[in-house]
């Protein structure tokens, strides 16, 4: 019988074991991102020093339905329109434990689209 983890609890499990390759330097930091059944997240992370550089969610005012796929595009696009303004091309993609489809998958063409490399 399989275990009995919540979904939660397996994408956790999936993260941590991708974290382990995954490191976000200061010319090449880490996108992350996180979704939730509402809204999405995107931020760059320079894990060396342990600071956000940029951020991007469907959260903010003003802001688009992060629950979609064209909400996902757009704060794609943000983030990357923020990444160029501190001057960051390359960046490591995250998909913190989700499956690289969707809205995750939207996400990152977007933002490959704006212009960032990975």
């Amino acid at each position: 019988m399989a275990s009995r983890d919540s979904k939660n609890q397996i994408r956790i499990r999936i993260h941590t074991r991708i974290r382990r390759r995954v490191r976000g330097t200061q010319e090449r930091p880490r996108l992350a991102v996180f979704r939730s059944v509402k809204h999405i997240y995107a931020q760059l992370i320079d894990d060396g020093m342990g600071h956000t550089i940029a951020a991007a969610s469907s959260h903010e005012k003003d802001s688009v339905n992060g629950g979609n796929v064209a909400g996902a595009k757009a704060i794609g696009k943000l983030v990357a329109e923020r990444a160029k303004e501190k001057g960051i091309k390359a960046v490591v993609f995250d998909r913190g434990g989700y499956l690289y489809h969707g809205r995750v998958k939207a996400l990152a063409d977007a933002a490959r689209e704006a212009g960032l490399e990975f």
